[in-house]
């Protein structure tokens, strides 16, 4: 493995923060409502020296009030399910785990539709219960994939799938509950959706537990690299596997938690992202993790971007999008690992 440097680490990821930010303002510039680049780029410097009563009603609405929160919502959920399928596939040891593998993904859309059976009118009840029915699912999926007071592997995956399809078949049985409406509604949300922009408070809150999370994961990068050699191997070279474990799980449980219930289930970006950072970029979990998320927050942010202008104005799922995407990208993955 090629030593890693600060400055590798550092032009690595500045080179991906680039691309990052010219995404960001293709994703300003494109919508029902095209703007040029020059406009977005003299109303954000407006912004930046705090002339922002200067920008005109109507721009002030789409760029700063519609777009750009909508962007950083992207932002966060990309690097979110992307730092989490990078945990999960160093810690199951499975090439092909993702985020939603252990059923957090679902416990997070039964608390939804509960919410919305119990509660349809309540602001942010949707988010909360989602959350919280990704909390219970983790921890009860932990406890059901310990084995002799440890944290097997093999049995946490075979926990997360019998949950996973548990709470599937809870979840269909309760749309079928639901108005014409709220199911639509529902059925939109579980695709994937980032038209509602979180609150500023809870914009906060998510901001704190995406950067706890990925640097409680990060704590344990050097760890996971001597994982990729077994789990004996790396006993014997000092690496306190049962610690690891659960700071792995709990953080990117946790970040996929927070991802979910904020914009639904996007699939395929926490499975592929790390896939393609490790062609680009090398094994290394010290590399691995900061490119995952930048690397996740420019596919999210793409996708939505062509979700809101392929068949603009009527929206698709970013779910869809990514999909779409995803699956041609992780055949051809498949294809190049056979051979």
């Amino acid at each position: 493995m090629r030593p890693l440097t600060v400055h590798r680490l550092l032009w690595k990821c500045s080179i991906l923060a680039v691309v990052l930010l010219a995404v960001m303002l293709l994703a300003l510039k494109l919508g029902a409502v095209p703007i040029s680049v020059t406009d977005v780029l003299l109303d954000l410097g407006r912004v930046v020296l705090g002339q922002r009563g200067q920008l005109s009603t109507e721009y002030r609405l789409i760029v700063f009030e519609l777009r750009l929160p909508r962007i950083l919502l992207g932002i966060m959920v990309g690097a979110a399910l992307s730092v989490a399928g990078a945990g999960f596939q160093a810690l199951l040891r499975n090439p092909l785990a993702d985020p939603y593998v252990l059923g957090v993904s679902s416990g997070a859309a039964l608390g939804a539709i509960l919410s919305l059976i119990a509660s349809p009118h309540v602001p942010l009840a949707t988010p909360l219960a989602a959350f919280a029915g990704a909390g219970l699912t983790i921890a009860a999926v932990y406890f059901l994939g310990r084995r002799e007071g440890q944290l097997d592997s093999g049995t946490l995956l075979l926990a997360g799938i019998i949950a996973a399809s548990f709470l599937s078949a809870v979840i269909m049985f309760l749309m079928t509950t639901l108005a014409g409406r709220d199911s639509r509604g529902m059925a939109f949300w579980l695709m994937g959706d980032l038209s509602t922009p979180l609150p500023p408070g809870m914009r906060w809150i998510f901001v704190v537990g995406l950067l706890a999370a990925t640097a409680a994961i990060y704590s344990t990068a050097a760890d996971l690299n001597l994982l990729l050699t077994g789990e004996r191997e790396a006993m014997h070279l000092g690496v306190h596997i049962t610690r690891v474990k659960l700071v792995v799980y709990i953080a990117a449980s946790g970040l996929t938690g927070l991802a979910v219930s904020v914009s639904g289930a996007i699939g395929y970006v926490g499975l592929l992202v790390p896939h393609l950072m490790r062609l680009l970029f090398g094994t290394d979990y010290r590399l691995l993790i900061p490119t995952s998320a930048l690397g996740g927050a420019i596919t999210i942010v793409l996708a939505d971007t062509l979700a809101r202008t392929v068949v603009a104005p009527t929206e698709l799922p970013v779910g869809a999008m990514t999909a779409m995407a995803g699956a041609p990208v992780f055949i051809y993955l498949l294809r190049r690992r056979l051979r």
